[in-house]
Parts: C-alpha cells; sequence; structure tokens
C-alpha cells in the first residue's frame, strides 16, 4: 500500500445541497495553487463502480431490497478506492469526493432500517482503512434542498429515484448527517448550505486551508 501523502475530503449532504458545485469551485482553487487534484464521486468514480450506479440510481436493484442496494454501494466503494482514491493519494494528490461512507450510513442505515453493525462492517471491509481527512456536511432544510434539486429538474437535469421521495425522509438524512457531526468532530465539519454560494464558498475554504500545509509537510517529509 503506497503511503498516504496526499488529502482526502469528503463532501455530504442531502438533495440540493450544492456538493457538487463547490467542489468545482475548490478544485479550481487548488489548481491554481499548484496542487494535483482528483475530483470524484459515489456511487462510480471508477468504470466499475459507474457501472454499478447506473443500476442504483435508476433504480433497477431498487425490488432486491435496502441490504442488496448496501452491499452494492459498499462493492462499488471498494473498486473506487483500490482504482482511483488510494494510488492518488499516494501521489500526494488531493482528492475531493462527492459523497463517501457517510452517505451509506444515512441512506442505506438510517432511512434504510439497516442494522447499524451491519453497516459499519460492509464499511470496514469497503475502505480498508481509507478514511476522508476531512468531511464537510453540507447543512440546509430539506424543503430548500429538495426545491433546488426540482428547480434543476425543470431545467433538464433527470430526479434520480432519492430526490423522488418524501420530505419526511429528507428531513431523516439531514438529521442524520448533523449526528455523524456531532459524534465525530475530529473528522467532519458542517457548513451552512443554505446561504448565498460565495459565503458557502468562503466557508469551505476557510475549513480545508489548515489542511493544505499539513499536505505540504508530507510531500516535503517524500522528497
Amino acid at each position: 500500500m503506497p503511503e498516504n501523502t496526499g488529502l482526502f475530503i469528503s463532501f455530504e449532504g442531502g438533495e440540493g445541497a450544492g456538493k457538487s458545485t463547490q467542489i468545482k469551485i475548490l478544485a479550481e482553487t487548488l489548481r491554481e495553487r499548484g496542487f494535483e487534484v482528483i475530483v470524484t464521486r459515489e456511487p462510480g468514480g471508477s468504470p466499475g463502480a459507474e457501472a454499478v450506479r447506473h443500476v442504483l440510481l435508476s433504480g433497477a436493484a431498487e425490488p432486491f431490497g435496502v441490504r442488496m442496494e448496501a452491499m452494492l454501494f459498499a462493492a462499488a466503494r471498494n473498486d473506487h478506492v483500490e482504482e482511483v482514491i488510494r494510488p492518488a493519494l499516494g501521489k500526494g494528490a488531493v482528492v475531493l469526493c462527492d459523497r463517501f461512507l457517510d452517505s451509506s450510513r444515512v441512506y442505506q442505515g438510517t432511512t434504510g432500517n439497516l442494522e447499524p453493525e451491519f453497516i459499519e462492517t460492509l464499511q470496514r471491509i469497503a475502505i480498508d482503512g481509507t478514511m476522508p481527512d476531512l468531511t464537510l456536511i453540507f447543512d440546509i432544510p430539506a424543503a430548500a434542498g429538495l426545491a433546488r434539486a426540482r428547480k434543476r429538474a425543470d431545467d433538464g437535469a433527470t430526479p434520480d429515484r432519492f430526490e423522488k421521495e418524501e420530505l419526511e425522509t429528507h428531513e431523516k438524512r439531514r438529521e442524520a448527517y448533523l449526528d455523524i457531526a456531532l459524534n465525530e468532530p475530529r473528522r467532519c465539519r458542517t457548513v451552512n448550505a443554505d446561504q448565498p454560494q460565495d459565503k458557502v464558498t468562503a466557508d469551505v475554504l476557510s475549513l480545508v486551508e489548515p489542511l493544505l500545509e499539513k499536505i505540504k509537510a508530507r510531500t516535503d517529509v517524500t522528497q
């Protein structure tokens, strides 16, 4: 296993929280500063995982139950970690990932009603020790996030099966994410996503910048 000299940041939150937009902005900012940046996503990110992504988001796996879906997510995550994330970190890159293991905890665990022990066992196998250095949890009231997601659909984007679910389900997921942030404060930071985009961007950068010196130090040691 290559030594981790990079920086791994995951972006989490409910539908319409603006994660993807902020990932693009942060990636551009870091590249301008001379960092190698890998932008990826889950489910997906590697060829094998992208094939699973289509099955999951289309709803094709839904008839087989949430337990099967959780196993598919874990299989896709393992391929993603082994083929993309871990090699990039070994080269000293900054990896920005749109969703990671916390999404499984929330979507399949909290609102899928799967046992926490089952979810955690799957995740332990899937990630094989590769945890984010920082997880940014984008918090927005469920109604506001869904309104954004539906506006995207009005603009031509096709809503996935998760965006079509009831407001109460989305609010439960929001609460679950906030619980994760509360229980894992060393890794997780909450970002108020219900504010102007430039303010969200500034908040994200303020949370990431302290870690940039860390990656520089790691890189210097290996040179």
